[in-house]
């Protein structure tokens, strides 16, 4: 039987849009949400706004701030260096199983999500890239045939295309890197190679975890000592 695909609702639309403009830079790191701003923007009503600013705090990508509603969160270094040793275990397990369970639906249907990722690559919008990352490992999650992993990581989706904008944005060999190991996980799971596939997969997601711990340090140690130095001049 076929699956019925649902549409997105209205507030994951909105969702979606506050996530890209993060994503893309447009809202950094504490620029203030505003509701009204934000419908009139996007063309809705503050109820769907409203709703999908909650369900961000909720993510840890928007937070309280004293007297001034909800801003943009920094990014926490130690959370996502966290969310990344999950991840990797999980996406380990989710190749396992689709090496053992269907790897003939993989050879069928894989190559697909691969052309996307290049095509978004070609594109160079920082987006498209991202898009076709979830979607190949939805799609790997999918092959898993186990629902609760997908479920797990489904909610940290918006905080891991946020890291991702943050170091794409700066690095172009990153995402032909990421491409390359899309194929060889791919080729290991066609090949029904479950050790293979979960290692290759566990590396990938440690890997990319690496580079971003270091870069979020790099770039969180730069704004301490711009802090530093402000505080300084005001003494003066």
């Amino acid at each position: 039987m076929a699956q019925v695909q649902t549409q997105p609702t209205l507030v994951e639309q909105v969702v979606n849009a506050i996530v890209s403009e993060i994503v893309d830079g447009e809202l950094p790191a504490n620029s203030r949400l505003i509701q009204d701003e934000l419908a009139r923007a996007y063309g809705v009503s503050r109820q769907p706004v409203q709703q999908a600013l909650l369900l961000l705090r909720d993510r840890g990508l928007v937070r309280e701030a004293p007297g001034r509603g909800l801003i943009v969160s920094p990014l926490d270094v130690e959370f996502v260096r966290n969310l990344y040793e999950v991840r990797a275990m999980l996406d380990g397990l989710a190749a396992r199983l689709a090496a053992e369970r269907a790897p003939e639906r993989a050879k069928l249907e894989g190559q697909a999500y691969l052309d996307a990722g290049r095509a978004a690559v070609a594109s160079g919008s920082l987006n498209e890239q991202i898009e076709a990352d979830m979607h190949f490992h939805e799609f790997i999650n999918e092959l898993a045939g186990n629902p609760l992993i997908a479920e797990t990581t489904a909610p940290h989706w918006p905080y891991l295309r946020r890291v991702m904008g943050e170091v794409l944005r700066d690095d172009v060999q990153m995402p032909q890197i990421i491409l390359g190991e899309h194929v060889a996980i791919l080729e290991a799971i066609i090949a029904g190679d479950a050790g293979k596939a979960e290692q290759l997969s566990r590396d990938h997601i440690s890997r990319a975890a690496k580079v971003f711990v270091q870069r979020l340090e790099v770039q969180q140690a730069a704004s301490d000592e711009e802090m530093k130095q402000r505080r300084t001049r005001r003494i003066r």
